[in-house]
């Protein structure tokens, strides 16, 4: 009795989480992309939002909601944002953002952004990976193109 309403209770989360995820932009499988994306930037510490382009609506989510949640430094001006906050002010016509800065003072951890259109669709993304092996933005934003059009998100 108790491994059966362990089970039913398990479903309802997981229901409740999928429930909550975006569908994914239309004609694109998100298991292929969440693949494409692992597996050229993946890493625990990483978030990558898409939305429409002139919209906060997200249409896919890669990473944590804690980690897509978690306020990182924004480099330059930025005192801090999130990876959500990038993606609002993003200006969809702009080329993009990559930016990198260190995140520990002795230079041990850092944090990249990437952000800008999709190519080929009325979409933008933005996304930040931040740790000892974070990679720069400007490299994240080059793969996660990469990955894109692999996924066949062009």
């Amino acid at each position: 009795m108790v491994r059966w309403a362990a089970t039913i209770t398990l479903s309802a989360a997981a229901l409740l989480i999928f429930a909550c995820s975006p569908a994914g932009p239309e004609g694109v499988d998100t298991s292929v992309l969440d693949r494409e994306i692992g597996q050229r930037i993946g890493d625990p510490s990483t978030c990558v939002l898409v939305a429409e382009a002139g919209s906060t609506k997200i249409v896919y989510r890669y990473g944590t909601n804690t980690v897509c949640a978690r306020t990182y430094p924004g480099c330059g001006d930025q005192a801090g944002r999130t990876v959500a906050d990038l993606l609002k002010g993003l200006d969809p016509t702009a080329e993009g953002v990559a930016t990198s800065c260190p995140t520990a003072a002795d230079g041990s951890r850092s944090v990249g952004w990437a952000a800008g259109p999709v190519a080929g669709r009325d979409l933008v993304f933005a996304a930040v990976m931040e740790g000892q092996r974070a990679l720069p933005g400007m490299i994240m934003a080059d793969r996660l193109a990469s990955a894109f059009a692999a996924a066949g998100l062009e």
